[in-house]
């Protein structure tokens, strides 16, 4: 058992320093360089990119009136220049604003005791001091006590704000016609590289005649927004402390 564990934390150690080393020799050969932006690419070929599946109302078969102008079920009497298909852009506007603070407190207290004695037990009571080598009282043979007590206490304050635009490309259309977005969008400063990525669902009427869409009327959001470069570098620990603060027990 414990060469078991012993090899298992050889074999973390050693893959840390293997990716560790990967990405440092990578790092090397870009020694004086900008950090190079990624190529423009097919959100749906990405790797992790999976279609969505989300529940759907039954389907409704729309009827062809000969001479008519209005499709049944259309959204629009007259075309509009706002996202509808798949490649079309439409930009996301996010405005975050929030705060937070909770502070919570409780204490316990628990105190217990337990006293038994026999001082006739049909004679049995006299024979206990041939058991037990110290002398024994029948009027207290059982003595117990126990106290417990907690304090605990916490606190969270949050203050988050976040303004961006970020310009979405729709990459899917579900079968009720509301809209799958992705978008990425990455700005270099000098030696570093800010990364602004968003995906989610939204409503073809919720797109605005500027054909925009607010953050908070995206369904499933996820929005992120990190760098990359020698400022990120050196806000973010060693490989070896990482590797340390996760093996370490204590």
């Amino acid at each position: 058992m414990k060469f078991a564990s012993a090899l298992l934390r050889t074999t973390a150690i050693g893959a840390g320093f293997l990716a560790g080393g990967c990405n440092m020799l990578d790092r090397m050969s870009q020694v004086g360089d900008q950090p190079k932006l990624t190529s423009i690419q097919n959100p749906t070929s990405e790797p992790n990119y999976r279609p969505i599946t989300m529940p759907m109302p039954a389907p409704y078969v729309a009827e062809r009136q000969a001479s008519s102008l209005w499709r049944p079920g259309a959204r629009d009497f007259l075309k509009d220049q706002r996202a509808s298909n798949v490649g079309d852009v439409v930009t996301v506007v996010i405005d975050i604003n929030e705060k937070a603070k909770i502070n919570d407190e409780s204490k316990r207290a628990r105190t217990s005791s337990e006293k038994a004695a026999a001082n006739n037990f049909l004679g049995f009571e006299a024979k206990l001091n041939k058991v037990f080598p110290d002398t024994i009282d029948p009027t207290s043979l059982v003595d117990t006590s126990s106290a417990g007590a907690s304090d605990g206490s916490g606190s969270v304050n949050r203050d988050e704000q976040v303004t961006l635009r970020v310009a979405a490309t729709v990459t899917q259309i579900l079968p009720n016609g509301n809209l799958v977005l992705s978008g990425r969008q990455e700005m270099r400063v000098n030696y570093e590289v800010r990364n602004l990525e968003v995906q989610g669902v939204i409503r073809p009427q919720d797109i605005s005649s500027t054909n925009t869409v607010s953050w908070d009327q995206i369904a499933e959001a996820r929005i992120s927004y990190a760098g990359r470069g020698q400022i990120t570098d050196m806000q973010q620990p060693r490989y070896g402390q990482q590797i340390f603060d996760i093996l370490f027990p204590f």
